[in-house]
């Protein structure tokens, strides 16, 4: 498995060798033109999340940016694998897309069903308030997402999210042991976090 990583983060260096029994110069000029604009996005930020999905970079990015509603796709690129990363993998090809949401640029590298998301990674969403946890819980749980127990949810393609009212962080640290313990008490007790509830006996 290493060898398929180091083959397909390898790829785009020598893309131009590989189109070159099958693109004009023209084309490998656009290829390499395209390949340097990636990675000036990509040091943009000195650290990017890399979201490793199976396929269709492009449906991914289009989905978080229809959630994230300020975001934008800032990059997509569709490369060919080379031959040995097609004999270890059977991936033809594999799919970059960086996206912007909430001010923080994200990678997707649609490259094979190899790798699962799991909960050892999440992502916390900070909430101004209740309105803004019903929006975001209900857009990343609908559509083939699911809820899980204490604000954490996930979105449909497995992906963890934290969706926490920042008003939460003030009851959780309150100076009152009775408040914190209330607290705690009913958030165990919650799927969604909903803040008139996290105060009741």
């Amino acid at each position: 498995m290493k060898n398929l990583l180091l083959l397909l983060l390898a790829a785009p260096f020598i893309l131009s060798y590989n189109n070159s029994n099958q693109n004009s110069k023209a084309n490998q000029k656009k290829d390499t033109l395209a390949y340097k604009t990636h990675i000036t996005t990509m040091n943009t930020q000195k650290i990017t999340p890399c979201l490793w999905v199976e396929k269709d970079a492009k449906a991914v990015a289009d989905y978080y940016l229809s959630i994230f509603q300020d975001g934008k796709l800032k990059e997509y690129h569709h490369y060919e694998n080379t031959p040995e990363a097609v004999a270890i993998s059977g991936q033809e090809t594999f799919e970059i897309a960086i996206i912007q949401i909430a001010e923080m640029e994200f990678q997707i590298l649609a490259a094979g069903p190899f790798f699962k998301f799991n909960e050892s990674i999440s992502f916390v969403i900070n909430c101004k308030d209740q309105a803004e946890v019903d929006y975001y819980w209900e857009a990343l749980t609908s559509n083939g997402g699911a809820e899980g127990q204490c604000g954490w949810c996930k979105d449909k393609y497995g992906l963890s999210w934290q969706v926490v009212p920042v008003e939460y962080y003030e009851l959780i640290s309150s100076e009152g042991p009775s408040v914190r313990a209330k607290v705690m008490k009913n958030t165990m007790r919650q799927k969604k976090i909903i803040l008139s509830e996290l105060k009741q006996s």
